[in-house]
């Protein structure tokens, strides 16, 4: 990728929410990794050290400093997928393609990860490929799915995916409901709350299908920042009782209509989450 590109990139995301993020993300789509070179080009643009950069690109499990091929498998070996057989089922994986964890195929086909959770442990065994989420997953299924995914590809519509499942979600402390269907996102009503962050109130909207990240809020958080989340009808604190499997930080939670939780990582740019059902 030529430098001229990765600063278009970087202009084209400078001023606007998670700018950084926004940037790593389009030259990764673009090149299918974050070169070294192109690190540092951002860096210049940015006036950010390559440290800091290159802090983000490895903090976050979304990027990659190596090659990765068209399809990422992960496999979670997560306490609750352990016990219902997940290492059978990375066992398999790994037959299947040919590869360890870490590595991906000659093909530049599939590249195979396992992690320590997924956020979705009454789900498991838990294995997703480019962001879909396959629940209960069996060693006689792993070869159906890699080959759905190499054929079928990556859908963008979350809305038609039955991957991405839609939450109707309330507060814990007052149980009224949080969707907003004068806001969407994703083509659905979407989760409104309160945000508060430096001194400041606005109001935050989430998409309400599992799996989505997409948002929105009243006014720009800073990458990494810490919020605290607020239902915007009794003003109660969301905070759950858990802690980020992925940075470590607190998180907000919402109770699912029907039974269970969703938390999710107050850290502005961390995609930790849970679901309890």
């Amino acid at each position: 990728m030529s430098p001229d590109l990765v600063r278009q990139i970087v202009e084209r995301n400078n001023g606007a929410q998670a700018g950084l993020i926004g940037s790593l993300l389009e030259i990764q789509a673009k090149f299918g990794y974050l070169p070294e070179e192109s690190l540092r080009t951002v860096a210049r643009a940015t006036n950010r050290s390559l440290v800091e950069v290159y802090g983000v690109a490895t903090f976050y499990r979304a990027f990659s400093l190596k090659p990765r091929g068209k399809h990422l498998v992960s496999c979670c070996l997560g306490t609750a997928c352990h016990v219902r057989g997940a290492p059978r089922v990375a066992e398999e994986l790994q037959k299947q393609l040919g590869v360890a964890s870490g590595e991906t195929t000659p093909d530049d086909e599939f590249t195979f990860e396992t992690v320590n959770c997924l956020g979705a442990c009454a789900l498991g065994p838990i294995v997703v490929i480019d962001g879909k989420y396959h629940s209960q997953v069996n060693t006689s299924m792993v070869a159906g799915i890699l080959k759905q995914a190499k054929e079928v590809g990556v859908k963008t519509d979350v809305s038609a995916d039955p991957r991405f499942f839609p939450l109707a979600v309330t507060c814990p402390h007052c149980n009224h409901g949080l969707l907003d269907p004068e806001f969407a996102i994703d083509g659905e009503p979407s989760i409104k709350l309160t945000l508060s962050h430096n001194e400041k109130h606005g109001w935050l909207r989430l998409s309400r299908f599992y799996g989505s990240f997409t948002s929105n809020s009243e006014h720009p958080v800073p990458l990494d920042s810490v919020v605290t989340v607020f239902c915007p009808h009794c003003h109660a604190e969301l905070l759950g009782p858990e802690f980020c499997p992925e940075c470590g930080e607190k998180m907000g939670v919402m109770r699912i209509v029907g039974g269970g939780t969703i938390q999710f990582c107050a850290r502005h740019g961390c995609r930790g989450h849970i679901l309890d059902l």
